[in-house]
């Protein structure tokens, strides 16, 4: 739940990570008895425990589409991840896969760890497609398709341009969100948005994790993978890998800030998808990935901190952004403070500022056009706050007792 100098920090993050906690274990009694949808569920939590988490709340019709949806793509993603698989090999695979998922005897072994055993068992993930409604089976299978042959695409193709890496994105990340938005509506949930700003959001999501996944790419091994666009970094080093390396760090955080104002670009079409839809289920779902990718972006943006390690929201704020998310004005809230956060963090001096603080005013300006700030609670701490010790510790005991019971509680 995170270290206690942290919690002491933010007390306020430890009745959003308690519930958190209790979600994370409610996971557990969703776990379908058939022994492929036991399978899939329980793959889920080991690929992406955030993501089970955030679709709890989904309708069990829509939630298995989902479920198995992404496990398809997390599985295709797997193919193209892998880089001790021979190109001659891999792209095939990549192509042929929508195919791949109505063959439950099918399978491929590659990958690590559970990655290795979503593949090897892939039939799993098979059998339970062919349990979904026929639109659910066409929407994935087409997605699948799409996002295959351009996977394929780029296996032979680096990505040079600007307009490379959006396409990069389109494929990887963009079809995901045409992808959901036919899920919905295939659901009659939702009217079908237009794939424009459904593209919008699978790129912001996608970019912001390229850009906090610099140094994890670049150290793969046997080969480094790389998704910055050669049109923007050669501006500043003359290879991709020179950024990591501290005789360069000026030049590694101007590089960064060019690639976060790229991202930002995406941001008001992700509030008019947002804005648009009608199901609270479906809202949660998709508004909780959208702050934790802006609030990742305000964390990464000017610090030289991606070139060394991993960077990433702190747990508590995670928590915070699940427990508060539960209407449009709650994202417009969050939208603005940490695109304030951002615009704190930019030096007249950058080469982007102008771009970067022109992006950051627009989608400001329609959060208050909102009319949603007067009453939110900020995520911006003004200043170190001040707490009693003796409370602090008590309060540590209340919780420990809490999550004692709740532990020892058996399951329904």
């Amino acid at each position: 739940m995170g270290t206690l100098g942290t919690l002491m920090k933010h007390p306020d993050d430890i009745y959003p990570l308690l519930k958190l906690k209790m979600a994370a274990k409610n996971l557990e009694k969703q776990i379908p008895p058939e022994p492929h949808w036991a399978f899939c569920y329980s793959m889920l939590q080991k690929v992406s425990r955030s993501f089970a988490l955030v679709i709890q709340q989904l309708g069990t019709e829509l939630r298995n589409a989902v479920c198995i949806f992404y496990l398809v793509l997390r599985a295709l993603d797997t193919v193209e991840d892998d880089t001790s698989v021979a190109a001659d090999v891999k792209v095939p695979i990549l192509i042929a896969f929508h195919r791949h998922i109505y063959d439950r005897d099918w399978h491929f072994s590659c990958g690590t760890k559970d990655y290795k055993v979503l593949m090897d068992q892939f039939h799993h993930v098979s059998t339970a497609f062919l349990e979904l409604g026929k639109g659910y089976q066409e929407a994935i299978e087409d997605i699948t398709k799409r996002m295959g042959a351009g996977m394929a695409k780029f296996i032979c193709k680096e990505v040079e341009t600007v307009d490379d890496y959006d396409e990069y994105c389109h494929y990887v990340a963009g079809l995901v969100g045409l992808g959901l938005s036919k899920l919905f509506h295939a659901a009659d949930k939702e009217d079908l948005a237009s794939d424009s700003i459904s593209n919008s959001m699978g790129l912001f999501l996608q970019k912001t994790n390229i850009i906090r996944d610099y140094l994890e790419d670049i150290n793969e091994i046997p080969k480094s993978r790389m998704f910055w666009p050669r049109q923007i970094w050669s501006k500043y080093v003359n290879k991709l890998e020179d950024l990591k390396y501290e005789e360069n760090s000026d030049k590694a955080v101007q590089c960064l800030n060019d690639m976060v104002t790229n991202a930002l670009i995406h941001m008001e079409d992700c509030l008019k998808y947002m804005a648009a839809l009608r199901d609270p289920a479906i809202f949660k779902f998709c508004a909780i990935p959208q702050i934790m990718a802006i609030g990742t972006l305000a964390l990464c943006y000017n610090n030289i901190e991606v070139f060394r390690g991993v960077v990433k929201m702190r747990r508590g704020l995670t928590a915070k952004v699940i427990d508060r998310t539960k209407s449009m004005d709650d994202v417009y809230s969050a939208f603005f403070d940490f695109s304030s956060i951002l615009k704190s963090k930019v030096d007249n001096n950058d080469p982007n500022a102008t771009k970067t603080l022109s992006r950051l005013e627009a989608v400001q300006k329609t959060c208050r056009a909102s009319g949603a700030l007067s009453k939110r609670k900020s995520y911006i701490v003004k200043g170190e706050p001040s707490y009693n010790s003796t409370l602090i510790v008590a309060l540590f005991i209340i919780l420990a007792i809490v999550y004692a019971y709740l532990s020892a509680s058996p399951r329904i």
